[in-house]
């Protein structure tokens, strides 16, 4: 029982290996590779690259997209439930026109008593 169930076992990924190993490489896609200009190593004078002078794969529109990325999350869109009714405002120290009731706030002390400093 256990030689059979290695042998089909073995007998299912003989295929496979197969055709790993019969792959025709020129059958694949061909990838135009990443730019790296015509750098070149100081020591020895070879290419750095690979693929010297080849553009790549998407082109400019990758860096466009890759600066981009970020922006949908990144950016503020923030607003105030409570300003959703001001019509004017005016600046510091006054009260806003809103639409709506007129809400008029009182000042807390109507008035004073004056108290001398040195009493007698």
């Amino acid at each position: 029982m256990k030689t059979s169930l290695v042998l089909l076992t073995a007998a299912m990924f003989m295929p496979f290996t197969l055709s790993l190993v019969l792959a025709n490489p020129g059958m694949l896609p061909k990838h135009p590779g990443y730019p790296m200009g015509k750098a070149v190593d100081p020591v020895k004078g070879q290419p750095l690259a690979n693929d010297p002078g080849q553009t790549n794969a998407t082109g400019e529109g990758s860096l466009t997209q890759a600066a981009a990325f970020d922006d949908a999350h990144s950016t503020q869109a923030l607003s105030n439930e409570n300003d959703q009714r001001l019509l004017e405002k005016p600046g510091a120290g006054v009260l806003p026109k809103v639409e709506g009731p007129n809400i008029k706030i009182e000042p807390p002390v109507k008035e004073g008593t004056k108290v001398n400093a040195s009493p007698q």
